[in-house]
């Protein structure tokens, strides 16, 4: 027997989780992004302030591209939770580890 997917039994319920995980996750993942860039542009050479400036609009980008992504994709919403929330982390643990590295 197939499962029913949530689209077909709750469309605004699915669409709730969409724009949850586009708006919550994307932060989540763009201030990973920031941390991570941030942190790696210091490390190769480039001035704190340049860095954080251009960590915070790549950050601001990748979020404006999350969200779009989370609410227009056809996967389950949870898959986009999870991949955000996930890629976050690491991103954030990655930024976290470069810091530690620098003198």
């Amino acid at each position: 027997m197939h499962a029913t997917s949530i689209h077909s039994r709750h469309p605004r319920l699915e669409l709730a989780a969409r724009v949850g995980a586009g708006v919550l996750g994307g932060y989540a993942f763009a201030w990973g992004l920031i941390a991570a860039s941030t942190a790696l542009l210091c490390r190769a050479g480039m001035d704190f302030h340049d860095a954080e400036f251009l960590g915070s609009a790549l950050g601001l980008l990748a979020w404006l591209v999350v969200l779009l992504g989370a609410v227009s994709g056809r996967r389950n919403p949870a898959w986009a939770w999870l991949g955000l929330l996930g890629g976050g982390a690491l991103l954030a643990a990655l930024g976290s580890f470069v810091q530690s590295t620098i003198a």
